[in-house]
């Protein structure tokens, strides 16, 4: 699989919680975690499971970055 996006980081599946309708999906990369949340039926399709392996891949018109 190719994709346009460049930030594609990979890590391990460290938490799945299902919803009715929305699943929300936890990526381990290294120090840090990621959070995303998908549709259930989406993670259902791709058999998503604690500790597979998988891809985090973020595509944005723009990051912002704040501080106090």
């Amino acid at each position: 699989m190719k994709l346009s996006a460049r930030n594609q980081l990979k890590g391990k599946i460290v938490d799945i919680k299902e919803g009715p309708v929305s699943t929300e999906v936890t990526v381990e990369l290294g120090d840090y975690k990621i959070v995303s949340t998908i549709t259930s039926g989406s993670a259902r399709q791709m058999q998503l499971a604690i500790g597979d392996e998988a891809y985090v891949v973020i595509k944005a018109s723009s990051v912002m970055i704040a501080k106090e």
